[in-house]
């Protein structure tokens, strides 16, 4: 084999030891495979360093593997922290480098987990963030500067339970630097190391490599989590890094509490740049933020119900509600007298505050001047306020006060004490019920969605199964949200099941589903008149099980719905709506004679008699308006489906151009060319 082209591949051992099963990631540096130990029986990572023709000796030769070297050197420094890819070892092959390293199953990096999901919630990315910060600041306590601090290197993968995204790891030491050491000497001065839009100005000026320069890139890394860009985002490199020297970053629009520290990170001035200390400790108040401070209350002045007796048989300041922290229905919140902090803050009427209502509203109440008098009833009136008494309902219940029916507790009434014991039980038991309640729903939840929220459908897709996107595909960049066409072709769909793609596992499911997708649909896509684009939708990691692992792999309009079934799996005796539906091969049968309307023609088997078959799909090159747009339609067949060029004689048999009124209608002169006796008399299998 030649030096500096490896013939990598699926099946390959490398080392005599490793064996290739799937390449599951790919850079400028090289590629990254899923491999066997043969030898250990288990699953590695191995990254591979191409090098592009390098000869052997060569400086840039050398300082690849010199760098790959170091790049096992510097993680196995990290080996062990839990926000660190694990590399166990680094060989060399056939005179190339390979690098083993833990194989994390499932890992997502943060540019594809936002491609899938959008942009992050400032908590979750500040979850993220302050991982990949401790990561970082265990290096550079080492004296270890990643140096390429950006989406594509934080990988986000399920932790044990099984939830996704839960464990953060920072990889690709490829660059990383001691800067007291000599692999200092790997990269040439003019050569900037880094990734352009994400590199510290400093560093883009030629500054050396810091810690604070670190701290930039991942100041940039946030952004792009809260944003969905970088803040330095251009179209090339060169721009990139002039915007970083030169230019302020766009304000994070969504980063909500995280702007301040990104704010922070992005200062240009190393010097004057938040520390990763103070970036930790704020981050950590984003995740967990630090609780509110009790409302205090002024209790020297105590409502009327103060000396009721509440269930426990307790009485006094603070009893019936303040106890059970919760206002009684209808309750007014007032704010707490000498505190001046809503007394809503805590969630019960605040006992202190006096209460009087209004003469405008009577039965209304607004709070009154502090002061010892919890209440001040107006002048009697009809429907007046009732001063509370004997027989009556709290005044704080709302309306006018009513009568009770029925001894209510009063003075020398104790109501009976609920054992404690049967009050923890019962707790206990609503407790578990409400989380066993709680675990239910999320899994029923999961289960309804197994393509995600963003897809929204309910149930697996099934071979056959027409769509209809919001927004409409030929609109969408991606994958839309999808509902299920079940008339088909009554409110034309914008797309239909063609294949399923059966994938081993998640993670290959989302790498390959689009690739495979685009090779099951690729024949079909071919025959059609309609323009139209493979579109693979891919389950979740949590739905994967559901769908039985199946991608399904849809063919969808590239500028309009599909007017009904596609290919194969139109059904024989179905009548064209619009030659749109009508595909190359096909053999056409009339359902009343008139060979000039296109809508009048049933799908019908080559091998039964028809009376055309279709053998090419064209548009007309130039339309003119005052003639007969049937003429023009034959004439173009004529011209570019002659049917001497399909061994058909011409004595017996004509072009004859079907044109699509929908397609029409919007100035696209599709015309499906049939091959058609000029008797008209049926055709067999045999011509």
């Amino acid at each position: 084999m030649a030096p500096g082209s490896p013939q990598s591949g699926v099946g390959r051992i490398i080392a005599g030891r490793y064996r290739l099963l799937d390449q599951v990631g790919s850079g400028g540096m090289g590629h990254v495979w899923l491999a066997h130990d043969q030898r250990l029986d288990c699953d590695v990572a191995l990254k591979e360093i191409r090098f592009r023709n390098l000869p052997e000796g060569n400086e840039e030769h050398e300082s690849r593997i010199a760098r790959a070297r170091a790049e096992a050197r510097h993680a196995a420094v990290l080996r062990g922290h839990p926000h660190v890819v694990t590399v166990h070892d680094v060989l060399e092959h056939e005179g190339l480098p390979w690098i083993v390293m833990e194989y994390v199953a499932g890992a997502e990096d943060l540019r594809a987990w936002l491609a899938r999901r959008g942009p992050l919630a400032p908590a979750e990315c500040a979850r993220i963030g302050l991982a990949v910060l401790d990561a970082l600041t265990a290096g550079h306590e080492r004296g270890i500067m990643h140096r390429d601090v950006k989406p594509a290197n934080i990988l986000l993968a399920p932790d044990r339970t099984g939830t996704p995204g839960a464990r953060i790891l920072l990889t690709d030491y490829g660059i990383s630097v001691q800067p007291d050491s000599p692999e200092t000497r790997w990269t040439r001065t003019s050569i900037l190391v880094g990734t352009a839009g994400y590199l510290a100005p400093e560093r883009a000026t030629g500054g050396p490599p810091t810690a604070a320069a670190d701290l930039f890139s991942l100041g940039c890394t946030l952004y792009f989590g809260v944003e969905g860009h970088g803040p330095f985002d251009r179209d090339t490199d060169l721009a990139a890094i002039t915007a970083v020297v030169l230019e302020e970053p766009p304000p994070p629009r969504r980063a909500g509490a995280l702007r301040p520290v990104v704010e922070a990170l992005l200062v240009k001035d190393p010097a004057r740049r938040i520390s990763a200390e103070d970036t930790a400790a704020a981050l950590a108040r984003i995740i967990t933020p630090e609780p509110h401070p009790p409302t205090r209350v002024d209790t020297g002045s105590q409502p009327p119900w103060a000396g009721l007796v509440t269930s426990d048989g307790s009485s006094g300041p603070g009893g019936a509600v303040g106890d059970q922290g919760f206002a009684s229905p209808g309750a007014y919140t007032p704010t707490a007298v000498g505190s001046g902090s809503p007394a809503r803050d805590q969630g019960f009427a605040a006992p202190a505050a006096a209460y009087a209502p209004t003469a405008q509203a009577p039965g209304a109440y607004m709070p009154a001047a502090p002061g010892p008098a919890a209440y001040t009833p107006t002048a009697p009136g009809p429907g007046a306020y009732t001063p509370p008494g004997q027989g009556f309902g709290p005044p704080w219940y709302g309306g006018p006060a009513t009568p009770v029916t029925g001894p209510g507790p009063g003075p020398g009434r104790r109501r009976r004490k609920r054992p404690r014991a049967l009050q923890a039980m019962t707790a206990v038991l609503l407790a578990l019920g409400l989380t066993a309640g709680g675990v239910w729903y999320a899994m029923a939840h999961k289960a309804e969605l197994p393509y995600g929220a963003e897809v929204g459908l309910s149930e697996p897709l099934r071979k056959g199964d027409c769509v209809l996107g919001d927004p409409a595909p030929w609109k969408a960049a991606g994958v839309p949200r999808l509902r299920l066409d079940p008339s088909c072709k009554a409110l034309r769909p914008d797309g239909q099941v063609m294949a399923l793609y059966k994938a081993p596992s998640f993670e290959v499911a989302r790498r390959q589903g689009e690739n495979q997708c685009l090779e099951r649909t690729k024949e079909t896509a071919g025959k059609l008149a309609w323009n139209v684009r493979s579109m693979a939708v891919v389950p979740t990691r949590e739905g994967f099980g559901a769908t039985g692992g199946n991608v399904a792999c849809l063919l969808v309009g590239k500028d309009g719905p599909v007017y009904g079934p596609l290919g194969d799996l139109r059904p024989y005796g179905m009548t064209f709506a619009d030659a749109t539906q009508i595909q190359r091969k096909d053999c056409l049968g009339h359902v009343d004679g008139d060979a000039q309307v296109n809508d009048h023609y049933e799908l019908v088997a080559c091998d039964k008699e028809h009376v055309g078959r279709v053998v090419d799909i064209t548009h007309l090159t130039t339309y003119a308006s005052d003639e007969d747009p049937f003429d023009q339609a034959n004439a173009q067949c004529e011209k570019d489906a002659p049917p001497e060029k399909y061994h058909y004689p011409r004595t017996v048999y004509w072009s004859h151009g079907l044109r699509s009124t929908g397609i029409w209608s919007k100035g696209r002169y599709l015309v499906v060319c049939s091959i058609e006796r000029l008797d008209k008399a049926p055709m067999h299998a045999d011509q």
